[in-house]
């Protein structure tokens, strides 16, 4: 059975992050988007240390999706460059993994 995958990004608000959200759900590219408001970031960015206000989103796919849906994501992403993580998961409930597969066509 394919492995569920988590994907970490950040947006500026909460709207933005629902939105791209709600299309990656109907393009069956995640089963769920969690999206986590007030988050407060310090980053380096172009030489400068910055600070912003963002919302953190995890996004619930399969590995075989992890290529398309960060191509998706990037399309529509509002950031120059986005944070794209992949982070692998271990030990998922069986009726998770079945529901995530499910929900992405795999």
């Amino acid at each position: 059975m394919e492995r569920p995958l988590l994907v970490y990004t950040t947006f500026p608000d909460a709207e933005t992050a629902l939105a791209i959200g709600e299309e990656l759900v109907r393009a069956r590219l995640a089963a769920c988007v969690n999206v986590l408001p007030g988050m407060r970031s310090v980053y380096a960015w172009k030489g400068a240390v910055e600070r912003g206000e963002e919302v953190v989103a995890i996004l619930k796919t399969r590995e075989g999706l992890a290529d398309s849906l960060a191509v998706a994501l990037k399309q529509r992403h509002p950031y120059e460059t986005p944070i794209i993580l992949r982070l692998a998961t271990s030990g998922a409930d069986a009726d998770t993994a079945s529901w995530i597969l499910a929900e992405t066509g795999g």
